[in-house]
C-alpha cells in the first residue's frame, strides 16, 4: 500500500512541476529591450495562475501571438497586470517588483 501511495504521489508531483512552465521567460520588450521574467518566483508569490492568465493563454509565445493578431494592445499586459500589481504591493508596504521601465527592460 505504501508503494502505491508513493507512486501516485510522485506522478502527481511530476504533473504539477510540468504544469509550471519555464522557470524564467524572456518576453519581447520592443525598443526598450526584452524582459527577463522570473516565472516561478511569480507563481510562488501569487499562487493563482488566473491572476495573469485571464488576459493571455498559458503557452510559450502567447502574449506575442495575441499582439501580432491585434488581440492584445502594446503594453496591455505590462500596464494592466505587472505595474498595477507591483504598485499596489509597494503602496501597501509589501515587497514589490520593479515599477520603472528600465528596471525590467534590458537592452
Amino acid at each position: 500500500m505504501l508503494i502505491i501511495f508513493g507512486i501516485v504521489f510522485s506522478v502527481a508531483l511530476e504533473a504539477e512541476i510540468q504544469n509550471r512552465g519555464a522557470p524564467h521567460i524572456t518576453l519581447e520588450g520592443g525598443k526598450k529591450g526584452n524582459v527577463n521574467f522570473p516565472h516561478y518566483m511569480h507563481q510562488d508569490n501569487i499562487k493563482d495562475c488566473k491572476v495573469c492568465h485571464d488576459l493571455f493563454p498559458q503557452q510559450a509565445g502567447g502574449i506575442q501571438d495575441l499582439k501580432n493578431h491585434e488581440k492584445l494592445k502594446k503594453k496591455q499586459v505590462m500596464n494592466k497586470k505587472c505595474l498595477k500589481c507591483h504598485r499596489a504591493k509597494k503602496k501597501a508596504g509589501e515587497e514589490a517588483g520593479p515599477t520603472k521601465c528600465s528596471e525590467c527592460h534590458i537592452k
